[in-house]
């Protein structure tokens, strides 16, 4: 069976979102200006309404984490990888080396954050939730601009009371 697109519109850019019966392949944002309205306001495949409806949720803050079907295509490794991406909780974050760590090789933390670059389902499989040993924002396929953007959605700073 051949695989299914479907565009929604996201406040950081256009979702392009593949997949078929077997589940979602692919998550990732494009810059607005790649994709016409025209394909943007196509009818959502049957097999990808349900990501949409959850992405939407998700933007609008009212869903947290995710239960959809997926069916990433990666070796074993980054497969394991991104399965150690969906334990960090919404909200927070974990660094390359702690995320090495639990996955039992300190020494594989270049792997790991290699294979977080590679991971196909964006915000689904929270890759934006890992970051520097030192706090920095370090890479993002998105650009680092989005993973701020999606950290601060999940994690916006309360204002505190002056009195």
């Amino acid at each position: 069976m051949q695989s299914e697109i479907a565009y929604y519109k996201t406040p950081i850019g256009i979702a392009k979102i593949i997949g078929d019966k077997n589940g979602i392949q692919a998550v990732s944002i494009l810059d607005d200006d790649t994709i016409s309205d025209a394909e943007i306001n196509k009818e959502t495949p049957k097999y990808l309404q349900e990501c949409v409806l959850q992405l939407n949720e998700y933007f609008n803050g009212q869903r947290a984490s995710f239960n959809l079907t997926v069916n990433p295509k990666g070796t074993k490794f980054q497969i394991k990888v991104w399965k150690s991406l969906l334990k960090i909780p919404y909200g927070k974050t974990t660094t390359y080396l702690q995320q090495s760590k639990k996955l039992g090789d300190t020494k594989a933390i270049r792997a790991v954050a290699s294979a977080n670059g590679k991971n196909p389902l964006w915000i689904i499989v929270p890759c934006h939730r890992v970051i520097g040993s030192d706090g920095s924002l370090t890479g993002y396929a998105g650009g680092v601009w989005r993973k701020k953007w999606l950290l601060n959605h999940e994690n916006p700073v309360k204002q505190q009371s002056l009195f």
